[in-house]
């Protein structure tokens, strides 16, 4: 019999996502809830770089967040997150989850730590990063999620980290004009799936 481990962190974004897509496909995982400030050994051995999530599979050895999506939607995607018939919605898809990996996230870290980067007002970083909120705005005056009438790879794939940005000033995110995002991350956060992942166990 098969065993699958995963390495997490529950707060971190990428291993939300990455715990996302495995219950979502129903492989059944162990997940080791991990101190950041204790790295267990066993992970490191396995990943050295020492940052989770990390997926190990009769030991193969897979160490990105996106990969371990990608991983267990190969396993099963019953309600077609990779939106397999769509190959243009497919690339839309990959430009947006690179997008938010290498841009809007480090607007983000600079936003919610804004004292690590003085060079700039808070306000600053939060403008920066409101442009890709306006991009996802823009996608949901189409569709009910961002890509199609039902969730895909990228609405779970970016979701933490909206959420991880909405959370810094949720005054501020309520106030915004962006009322289909509001709406978008609040069905996220209420749906089963995300809560739970979250579940504390």
């Amino acid at each position: 019999m098969s065993e699958v481990v995963l390495y997490s962190f529950r707060r971190c974004p990428y291993a939300m996502r990455a715990r996302m897509a495995l219950r979502y496909s129903g492989v059944a995982v162990q997940i080791l809830e991990v101190s950041l400030r204790a790295k267990p050994l066993d992970m490191l051995a396995l990943s050295p770089k020492g940052t989770v999530p990390v997926l190990n599979v009769n030991g193969q050895v897979i160490d990105e967040s996106l990969a371990i999506m990608h991983w267990a939607l190969a396993q099963n995607d019953p309600e077609d997150w990779l939106l397999k018939d769509e190959p243009a919605t497919q690339s839309l898809m990959a430009q947006l989850i690179e997008e938010n990996d290498q841009a809007f996230k480090v607007h983000l870290n600079r936003y919610k730590y804004a004292e690590r980067y003085p060079e700039q007002p808070m306000e600053h970083y939060r403008t920066e990063g409101e442009v890709f909120l306006q991009k996802l705005e823009l996608l949901l005056a189409e569709h009910e999620y961002l890509l199609a009438d039902h969730p895909s790879l990228a609405d779970v794939a970016l979701a933490p980290f909206v959420r991880q940005f909405a959370h810094v000033d949720r005054e501020w995110f309520a106030g915004v004009p962006y009322q289909r995002l509001q709406v978008w991350l609040q069905r996220f956060l209420e749906s089963d799936l995300f809560i739970g992942v979250m579940a504390k166990t």
